[in-house]
């Protein structure tokens, strides 16, 4: 295990910080804080902070071809105009908003924007997998998890990664960018989910592929990042400064600075003395690089 060498972002603590998007086009960084209802941006060039505070909860970004952001809040997918701050519905929530919100999402290499969900009652497993194409919301699959997270796609865009958060699972399953299906689903790692256990190390959260194959996943309450190879072998685990790591993204002009968002929300009071940065944005340099993200196809 190595500590690396963290950068504070945003001196800002989130409530949940989530979905870090680097828009290399921009040269910006975008995040959410799902508690916040807000959507943050920050150009590391200039030092320059902007943000929307939205009327629903963001959890997940795209960045849309035509321009702006696609924001995935608990009512539904919404455009933000980052020039004009305009926001303008797409497609309402397709679920109960009372006890359903998006959750973790990524774009596929064909444009789709996919975004699952989270079961907030967590009494069964009723989160859902959607897909946006071409504005029309469609159900990719139901139940089987109750927090959606960690989506990944292969640099040959033939294998998609996801996470079951509550189950302390990470799956991949093989992928069709042409057709937009997800099939023959696999166990890639599965933790222990005994939170009493003294080597207890936390829950798969979001996640990145980088332009080896490798997949980079966020150990919610472990306080580490963990790199996979394809194979399924540990290449590398670092320790955070932070308990709960939320999501990450590959950015920066050679994509070799990995951002990690985290939460502050709801954790033990003994847990803010242990981890002051909690909720914060932290940066770190890496040896191997990322990959652009693809755009959403309007």
């Amino acid at each position: 295990m190595d500590a690396g060498a963290f950068t504070v972002v945003h001196d800002t603590p989130m409530l949940v910080g989530e979905c870090p998007l680097w828009h290399a086009g921009e040269q910006t960084l975008y995040w959410v804080d799902i508690g916040g209802f807000t959507v943050h941006a920050l150009h590391p060039g200039s030092g320059a902070h902007r943000s929307w505070r939205l009327a629903s909860e963001p959890a997940a970004l795209a960045i849309d071809a035509g321009g702006g952001l696609v924001v995935a809040t608990r009512a539904g997918f919404v455009h933000l105009d980052t020039a004009s701050n305009d926001v303008t519905d797409i497609a309402a929530a397709p679920y109960d908003m009372a006890t359903t919100r998006f959750n973790d999402g990524r774009v596929d290499p064909a444009g789709r924007f996919w975004v699952g969900t989270i079961y907030e009652p967590r009494d069964q497993q009723a989160a859902q997998m959607f897909c946006l194409e071409k504005g029309v919301v469609s159900l990719k699959w139901s139940g089987g998890m109750m927090n959606s997270n960690g989506l990944g796609f292969t640099p040959d865009g033939h294998a998609m990664y996801h996470a079951d958060t509550a189950a302390h699972r990470i799956d991949r399953y093989r992928f069709d960018a042409a057709s937009g299906e997800a099939k023959a689903r696999e166990t890639f790692q599965l933790f222990s989910p005994d939170k009493k256990a003294a080597d207890y190390g936390g829950r798969p959260d979001g996640a990145a592929v980088d332009s080896e194959g490798a997949y980079w996943c966020a150990m919610f309450e472990g306080a580490r990042l963990l790199r996979f190879a394809a194979s399924g072998e540990l290449l590398r685990e670092v320790k955070l400064p932070v308990k709960c790591p939320t999501m990450i993204a590959f950015g920066g002009e050679d994509l070799r600075t990995l951002y990690v968002t985290s939460a502050s929300h709801g954790r033990p009071e003994a847990e803010h003395e242990s981890y002051p940065l909690n909720g914060h944005v932290l940066s770190l340099r890496v040896d191997v690089a990322g990959r652009e993200e693809y755009a959403y196809r309007p």
